[in-house]
């Protein structure tokens, strides 16, 4: 079904006591959640920036918290993206992330558009994918995904296994915040890069924004929970945190239970090559 779901640009938040403590006991004071980010972008380094959980390109909300609640859970990564006021009205975009916490949906635009932008102008998504299951893999759930975006991606079916190309694999050992909620169909949970020698085992420091990853051991079927064996596939919707308990957070794609996906690491696995964005 394609619906049409409306958000607004919005602006970029602080922290309403201005600090943020970080896991060392630091305080800061840095760019956070919101805005338009015209040079922070899916294909860059989701530790490149001086901020704490950076969303790149046009973040969207909904002023009325019900109609933000369906925005949130009917866009979907890869959908198309219009601008249906100001200056930049009429052009398009491609939704790459959703945010849990904030609520937010992240939208990519090329720089030049993102500039003619002002917070509040209307940006209308059309949703279509909530809802898609994969009739040949029984065993393996979709979630928060475009249709085409996984023709896009590659991704086979073979005998009741779907076979993903990944830029990373992740240990669930280290996944943090976004831990507890009842559905996946929105929201992202944070990948923890605290630990020196496990970063550095999995390359965690090298993620990129829009990177899809495999996070091993994870069941994102109902929630998100750690299960032997089982296999979740998402995207990297948002940048690094200096928090205990946060990270570069991942919006979930697929999942299997009984471990029925198949990855093959191949470092161009980023939404930035997928969509052709970049």
């Amino acid at each position: 079904m394609l619906a049409a779901v409306v958000g607004e640009a919005a602006p970029m938040l602080i922290n309403s006591g201005l600090y943020e403590v970080s896991f060392e006991g630091q305080p800061l004071i840095v760019p956070s959640v919101g805005g338009i980010t015209p040079n922070v972008r899916v294909g860059d380094s989701a530790f490149a920036f001086m901020a704490d959980h950076i969303e790149p390109g046009v973040t969207i909300r909904h002023p009325d918290d019900r109609q933000n609640t369906a925005l949130n859970t009917l866009a979907c990564i890869g959908n198309e993206a219009v601008v249906v006021t100001g200056d930049a009205k009429g052009e398009h975009g491609r939704v790459t992330g959703k945010h849990g916490g904030v609520e937010h949906v992240m939208v990519d635009f090329p720089a030049d558009v993102m500039k003619r932008m002002v917070v509040g102008d209307k940006i209308q998504v059309w949703s279509c994918g909530l809802g898609m299951r994969l009739l040949d893999a029984p065993h393996v759930k979709a979630f928060n995904a475009d249709p085409d975006l996984f023709h896009k991606m590659g991704v086979e079916v073979h005998g009741g296994r779907v076979h993903v190309r990944v830029a990373r694999k992740i240990p669930a050992v280290v996944m943090g915040s976004g831990l507890g909620r009842a559905t996946v169909v929105r929201g992202d949970y944070d990948i923890q890069t605290f630990d020196d020698p496990i970063a550095a085992e999995y390359g965690l420091r090298d993620l990129m924004l829009g990177d899809i990853v495999a996070i091993v051991d994870a069941d994102n079927s109902f929630g998100r929970i750690y299960r032997g064996g089982a296999i979740s596939v998402g995207v990297v919707v948002h940048g690094r945190s200096f928090v205990a308990g946060h990270g570069p957070g991942v919006t979930t794609l697929l999942t299997s239970a009984k471990g029925e996906i198949d990855v093959t690491v191949d470092r161009d696995a980023n939404l930035a090559k997928i969509l052709r964005l970049r």
